[in-house]
């Protein structure tokens, strides 16, 4: 029982400076359009390519510790956020278009944008 509450400690404080170092990197690289450009691909066919499931492989763990990090210290919504980016599945676009509208978060994203001398993200 205390190796499991080490490793948690352990994992916890490892995936709070990750948040740290990483989020900005990935939130400044989100296009200023990226909510407001049209859609047009079918998500389900998506899944089917070679780099789709790469993707998800690799957003899978940045998804499980933006959980973590909402009971643990980090960044839980904004690294839920990264993770969702990275990933592709259906039904991704309307839950980041609802992630960015809870209070705060919009707000948090820019001023990270702004930081990084990024645009603000535009919104609908």
């Amino acid at each position: 029982m205390e190796n499991i509450l080490i490793g948690l400690g352990i994992f916890s404080a490892v995936t709070f400076v990750l948040s740290l170092l990483l989020l900005p990197w990935f939130i400044a690289r989100i296009p200023t359009d990226y909510f407001t450009r049209p859609r047009d691909s079918d998500p389900w066919q998506v899944l089917l390519q070679p780099r789709a499931l790469l993707r998800n492989l690799l957003g899978l763990p940045v998804l499980l510790a933006g959980i973590a990090m909402l009971v643990l210290p980090g960044q839980g919504i904004l690294t839920i956020m990264i993770a969702l980016g990275i990933m592709s599945f259906p039904g991704k676009f309307a839950l980041e278009k609802w992630l960015i509208s809870r209070k705060g978060v919009l707000q948090a994203v820019n001023w990270i944008r702004q930081k990084s001398h990024h645009s603000p993200l535009e919104v609908p």
